[in-house]
């Protein structure tokens, strides 16, 4: 049946450990952060930069890292960047297995400190079911007898072995901004790494593939009609913290996000629900 057990780091952080006839995983409660995810008979799913030193108060440099309640720079410059979610502690809730799957729910309590950049009554969940597939979901719900917009992504670090031989698909027909201009219209259906990419795409299809030299990555979201993709290149490897200056040449983002016109606004008690589907399509 396999097993669901919690351990803690060597540098304290505790953590959530999966091991199942489907898949090994790992999720640590710092951030809802899964950082290992490994199909059974495949690869792993999942990148981390080896740079990572796993200290408390610091977001994994790798796995899926949750930016909420927004995406990169709050209007505020002094708040944190992509929200304060990530370096918070969530509580595990349940824990369930079904034939060989695990579902795990995490949730997280806004403290009194994090109401100053988060002064709205919400709940947020984070779900992860664990197969041979991996699928994530944030949920959020408004409480408050008023509207909240919020900005939001699962900022998903993927191992592609060459950046020089990585192809992304499944980008015709959206539109993106990249280094604060744009929009502008995607050219053809795929995407190659010559550069630095940071790109916010719009009007995205729900499916993209990672075509690497191990294989073929499909990455799926749920009601997101926008996602980012990035690689920092030569320049801005040397500059990230918790970051080998060569990284860039073994992973990319492909985030499932909620951004720019494609921000979630809820009504009072309404939810919406963010997903992203992962798993090695060949």
């Amino acid at each position: 049946m396999g097993s669901v057990t919690t351990s803690k780091h060597a540098n304290g952080l505790e953590y959530v450990d999966i091991n199942t006839p489907l898949c090994k995983a790992r999720v640590f409660m710092q951030g809802a952060q899964i950082d290992y995810f490994e199909p059974v008979g495949q690869k792993p799913l999942l990148w981390v930069s080896s740079a990572d030193d796993y200290q408390p108060g610091n977001g994994i440099r790798g796995g899926i890292p949750v930016c909420w309640p927004w995406f990169g720079m709050s209007d505020n410059p002094d708040f944190p960047q992509h929200g304060f979610a990530r370096t918070r502690i969530w509580s595990l809730e349940s824990v369930k297995m079904r034939n060989q799957i695990v579902d795990l729910k995490f949730t997280l309590k806004i403290s009194e400190e994090d109401k100053q950049y988060w002064p709205h009554d919400t709940s947020v969940e984070l779900l992860f079911t664990l197969s041979d597939t991996l699928s994530v979901s944030l949920v959020n719900t408004n409480n408050c007898d008023y509207e909240v917009s919020l900005t939001q992504a699962l900022h998903t670090y993927f191992p592609i072995n060459d950046i020089h031989q990585l192809t992304a698909s499944g980008f015709s027909g959206a539109k993106y901004i990249e280094f604060a201009k744009g929009p502008f219209p995607q050219e053809g259906d795929s995407v190659d790494f010559t550069r630095e990419t940071d790109r916010v795409y719009t009007n995205l299809g729900e499916c993209q593939e990672l075509h690497t030299p191990d294989g073929i990555i499909e990455v799926r979201r749920e009601n997101s009609q926008s996602a980012v993709l990035w690689n920092p290149w030569i320049e801005k490897s040397q500059r990230l913290s918790r970051f080998n200056s060569d990284d860039y040449l073994t992973m990319v983002c492909l985030e499932a996000a909620n951004v720019l016109e494609d921000k979630v606004t809820l009504a009072p008690n309404e939810s919406h629900t963010l997903t992203t589907h992962i798993r090695w399509k060949a």
